[in-house]
């Protein structure tokens, strides 16, 4: 903690960002802001139909009630901050806000990378074992599962947290990127961090690679279930419902993978900060898109409080 509070009355860390003063910028920045708009009150509002309407009680919304949660977290992790530096025009950030954002944004990615993964395990239950699903998906295995996920990430966030911020950094402030992203921050440590490096890495490939091997077994087994349905309407819900969670599923891990799983000399920070875009605001944006507009369960739950919220305002 001393360590900390050293640190803290030095210099803060400078955010370089992802935008400049051009029009170009300008314009992108907007996208941006907008992207961000939807993907608020995009979660906010699957969130709210899936605790209102009893219908969406089920395993399958109360992981995706969880994953909008980690997605509404995350993305007002990362960019309140940043628009506040692109308006203000400065782009500092604090020693121990930036130790907080770092441990955020890795428990936040960590849990959701974990959740994305065992959400596919639910889909092959529902769909190998619709008769026994309620038994083997019950209320406690799903609270195990979700709490699971978020510890898993809370502590691989604290830990990485916790070390990356008792190094001394004695050279540049200057990070390369628009949040303090964990790699950006190591490479203006002045001592040797190539054993937490390799370490980082170890984590990174037991976090995204050992989820993704559940989902890719999972849908081997859904794909075999699915092919083996007598009635066409039963396999068209199925593949409605997967291609969904898949959709989902290559946005995270796709975007995820390219920057941490890549050999370091092929990494930049101009790529890394494009691919960053993707799970920091896009994938928080797609995610309650791509479960809503294909699913009709939450389309009659929207109407229904449409129609509620119309009926008072009648009145």
């Amino acid at each position: 903690m001393s360590i900390w509070l050293n640190q803290s009355s030095t210099d803060d860390f400078i955010l370089l960002g992802i935008f400049s003063c051009s029009a170009t910028d300008f314009v992108l920045f907007s996208m941006v802001m907008i992207v961000f708009t939807v993907a608020l009150c995009g979660n906010i509002l699957l969130i709210s139909l899936i605790y209102r309407d009893r219908q969406l009680h089920t395993p399958m919304y109360f992981f995706l009630s969880q994953l909008s949660l980690m997605d509404l977290m995350l993305v007002c992790n990362v960019v309140p901050k940043m628009v506040v530096n692109f308006l203000s025009g400065k782009k500092s950030i604090s020693f121990i806000g930036c130790g907080i954002q770092v441990g955020c944004f890795v428990s936040l990615v960590g849990s959701e990378g974990l959740l994305v993964g065992l959400m596919a395990y639910d889909r092959f239950v529902a769909i190998s074992y619709p008769l026994h699903y309620h038994i083997l998906m019950s209320k406690r295995v799903c609270a195990q599962i979700a709490g699971g996920s978020w510890a898993f990430g809370v502590l691989d966030g604290m830990i990485q947290m916790v070390v990356v911020m008792t190094f001394p950094y004695c050279a540049s402030r200057n990070v390369d990127h628009f949040f303090c992203e964990l790699s950006a921050l190591l490479k203006l440590a002045c001592v040797d961090t190539s054993v937490f490096e390799n370490l980082l890495f170890v984590c990174c490939v037991v976090m995204l690679l050992l989820p993704f091997s559940i989902v890719m077994a999972s849908y081997a087994r859904i794909l075999t279930a699915v092919l083996r349905m007598r009635s066409a309407q039963a396999r068209k819900k199925a593949f409605t419902t997967c291609s969904s969670h898949l959709t989902a599923v290559s946005l995270f891990y796709g975007a995820a993978m390219f920057i941490y799983l890549r050999p370091k000399r092929y990494r930049t920070p101009s790529h890394d900060k494009v691919v960053s875009v993707f799970y920091t605001v896009l994938t928080p944006m797609f995610n309650p898109l791509i479960y809503s507009l294909r699913n009709q369960e939450v389309i009659g739950a929207l109407r229904k409080g449409l129609s509620h919220c119309l009926i008072i305002s009648q009145h």
